[in-house]
């Protein structure tokens, strides 16, 4: 096993519930497992990293965390405030009531609300008539919003929202690859006004006859947005699972701070070749942990694994080096990282799979006292539309989202910047970022002083990019990995960034590893390697 993020530690959790009695072994070139999963607790603040929650609608982060003894740690977000900001010409203004990424489920918000002109209203309304595209060709997500709502609901609603999500340039991320229900909902139904219309009569019919939930928060009023009702957090941290998992795999098995070389195939099986990972200088957890104190301290973040425990039996000191054969290698690496180890056993493989890019993302994580903020914060957080020509992406009013995140009194917020806006400012270091972020933050919010509270997290090249033909390319990428024997592939890279979809495709490529080994090796008795 190759690289201990969420698909990682899936996948070898998954086969250790499969095949108790197998030999793993886990190698990770970083000093701590989890990959961008980070959780960090300080003077009452528990600040997530990268990713701060996940979806139910997708079941498998639910399924894991009550496999692992987790479920009552399960935390739904606030329900008083579940709406979103847009920024409109430098202020905030609530998304109209029900509309959901790219698609109103009432008319009247959308005809009364600030952010669109009254042509752009007109505009939007008259996709209930747009006749539907009957082919099945994918396109790209700024040709199907335009298409559909026009271009001026598309630059104020749509695109910020899923810039938000995917950190995306949106003249390339498909559609397909990634809210491919939106075309479904326009081949099926015609619009997607009458499409959401529909659902929302179908969803209320059964809340009424006790069979499902409404829509509507503490208050009466529709969320805007992401659907934040479907979405959950662990209560002591994303941390919480990684730690869970690693307290999972038998002693010995993870490898920290060792890289792997070169992977090649030897006698029907694979070799591993490693070493120490090598640093020229800090790593980027290092200097986000120099970089970040509270205001007033000297205390720097810590950049350990969750909790500041390493994972059973691992060797985070000079990591660990040598060659190692194995039955099967599942890469659940970076695609730029999974392309350079499989290039010498499959050269066109490991070009398909370079030719997925990646954007990358900083979060700068501020805490303030209540009456710093003029902003009533009413809401889980503002996303910025790219018109605006602001360095920001989006605002989560984290502790708004989630109250435990921040101590009496307090306000948590994380603000998101870079991905294929401002690529550079994924690694810009945080001196310099800190005050550009608090720059266009302040006016806002209405922001008055300094934090009490900062840490900055940089994450460059880990958004993986879906553009127009990624699903055609991620399939030509499965076949051609079926046909190398004992190599399984897993990552965001593939199906989906979400912590759960992450979760799939480590589990399933851990399934397939475990097939290929009874299917080929059942008659070997040697000892077992994945």
């Amino acid at each position: 096993m190759i690289g201990a993020g969420i698909s990682g530690l899936a996948a070898a959790h998954r086969l250790v519930e499969l095949e108790p009695g197998c030999r793993i072994t886990l190698f990770e070139a970083g000093p701590r497992l989890g990959g961008v999963l980070s959780t960090l607790q300080r003077d009452g603040f528990q600040v997530e990293r990268s990713a701060d929650n996940f979806i139910t609608t997708v079941p498998y982060g639910l399924d894991l965390c009550r496999r692992l003894g987790l479920s009552d740690q399960l935390t739904p977000t606030n329900p008083a405030h579940r709406r979103t900001y847009a920024v409109c010409r430098g202020r905030l203004c609530p998304l109209p009531d029900g509309f959901m990424m790219m698609a109103p489920t009432r008319l009247w918000p959308l005809a009364v609300t600030p952010i669109l002109s009254p042509w752009g209203k007109l505009r939007a309304a008259l996709e209930y008539f747009i006749p539907p595209r009957k082919d099945e060709a994918d396109e790209s997500m700024a040709s199907f919003v335009r298409r559909r709502l026009g271009r001026e609901a598309f630059d104020r609603l749509v695109e910020p929202l899923v810039s938000a999500v995917y950190a995306a340039d949106m003249e390339k991320l498909s559609v397909l690859a990634t809210l491919s229900r939106f075309r479904d909902m326009e081949r099926e139904h015609g619009s997607l006004i009458r499409a959401m219309r529909r659902q929302m009569k179908a969803r209320k019919r059964a809340a009424r006859e006790g069979r499902g939930e409404g829509e509507r928060g503490r208050g009466g009023e529709e969320e805007s947005g992401p659907r934040y009702s479907m979405f959950v957090t662990l209560r002591d941290g994303l941390s919480s699972l990684v730690d869970a998992l690693a307290a999972r795999l038998p002693e010995g098995t993870v490898h920290l701070e060792t890289k792997v070389e070169r992977i090649e195939r030897a006698h029907g099986g694979w070799r591993v070749f490693v070493g120490p990972a090598r640093r020229a200088g800090p790593t980027v957890g290092e200097r986000d942990a120099a970089e970040s104190s509270s205001a007033g301290e000297t205390r720097p973040v810590e950049s350990r694994s969750a909790n500041g425990v390493d994972a059973p039996g691992s060797r985070s000191a000079n990591g660990t080096y040598g060659v190692f054969d194995f039955d099967a290698v599942i890469l659940a690496t970076p695609s730029h990282v999974t392309a350079g180890l499989i290039e010498p056993v499959d050269a066109e493989l490991a070009r398909q799979v370079g030719g997925i890019a990646h954007s990358g993302t900083a979060i700068v994580s501020l805490g303030y006292r209540r009456e710093q903020i003029g902003h009533p914060l009413a809401g889980m957080g503002a996303v910025v539309p790219s018109v605006e020509k602001s360095p920001i992406l989006a605002v989560s009013f984290s502790s708004q989202k989630y109250p435990h995140r921040a101590p009496k009194g307090k306000e948590l917020l994380r603000v998101f910047l870079g991905g294929a806006r401002h690529e550079e400012l994924a690694e810009m270091p945080g001196h310099e970022l800190v005050p550009l972020v608090e720059k266009h933050l302040a006016p806002l919010l209405d922001v008055r002083g300094q934090p009490c509270f900062l840490d900055v997290a940089h994450w460059p090249r880990t958004m993986p990019q879906y553009h127009v033909g990624h699903r055609e390319l991620v399939a030509g990428i499965e076949a051609r990995a079926a046909g190398i024997p004992g190599l399984e592939l897993a990552g965001n890279a593939f199906h989906g960034v979400g912590i759960p979809d992450c979760i799939h495709g480590g589990e399933q490529a851990a399934e397939r590893a475990l097939w290929y080994e009874s299917e080929d090796r059942s008659q070997e008795s040697g000892v077992r390697g994945h």
